[in-house]
């Protein structure tokens, strides 16, 4: 992608706005807590958003490809991990909306950063894809689910996060089932996060899957954190 597809104007405003409300005192502990090789600003993430959208306001795109090739500027020259988060939040403009053009990017995104926030932050337009095309982003998420790269099954697994009563129940138990064996704790984190959030709407299907489902204990545990123990039949 050339240099005259990218909103160079907007990515500018944002790298300036970032520079401005930076907090060296919060940065070094964001950083530690990150466990980050990139420095931080200690610029909190709900005021990246709010810059970020900001700034996109005041230098909107003129096409989507615009839009991909400025988040990708972004991402791959971030010298801060706030620059990052701003490509993050560019995805979410309504440009971008479901569009299927924009899973590479999400793609790069996840394998590039390696790293839980960057993952959970792409995780609900995944979601968002999966329900505007579900046929293409079902077989995704399958292979995703079975992938090499821990992330990228990572996000198979919390790609639906947000469904609620959209959720593929039957994608989710395969994307689980495939990293059942798994003792990573990204995985098992995810997993039972991914439960979790699924049990607040139907708490009936969570409970026959764990109790079936062989998970871990962390993975059981975190699944089964907001039901009532009288609500669990003594199978927590």
């Amino acid at each position: 992608m050339s240099n005259t597809e990218v909103n160079s104007e907007l990515l500018a405003a944002i790298r300036t706005a970032l520079q401005q409300r930076a907090d060296p005192a919060r940065a070094a502990g964001a950083q530690a807590y990150m466990k980050s090789s990139i420095p931080s600003l200690g610029v909190v993430v709900p005021e990246v958003r709010k810059l970020t959208l900001g700034a996109a306001a005041d230098y909107p795109f003129e096409s989507l490809e615009e839009l991909r090739s400025s988040v990708l500027e972004l991402w791959r020259g971030a010298t801060v991990r706030e620059e990052r988060y701003a490509a993050i939040d560019l995805t979410g403009l309504r440009l971008a909306a479901r569009e299927p053009a924009m899973l590479p990017i999400y793609e790069e995104i996840i394998r590039s950063g390696a790293w839980w926030d960057f993952v959970d932050g792409v995780a609900v337009r995944l979601c968002a894809l999966l329900q505007a095309h579900r046929p293409m982003m079902t077989a995704v998420l399958h292979d995703w689910s079975r992938d090499k790269d821990l992330w990228i099954r990572r996000a198979s697994i919390t790609a639906q996060l947000k469904a609620k009563a959209q959720t593929d129940t039957e994608l989710l138990r395969d994307v689980i089932e495939a990293n059942l064996a798994d003792p990573e704790f990204f995985i098992r984190k995810a997993i039972g996060w991914a439960l979790r959030e699924y049990g607040k709407t139907d708490p009936d299907w969570v409970r026959d899957f764990v109790a079936g489902a062989g998970l871990s204990p962390l993975s059981r545990r975190e699944a089964l954190r907001n039901l009532e123990p009288a609500q669990l039949d003594n199978r927590a």
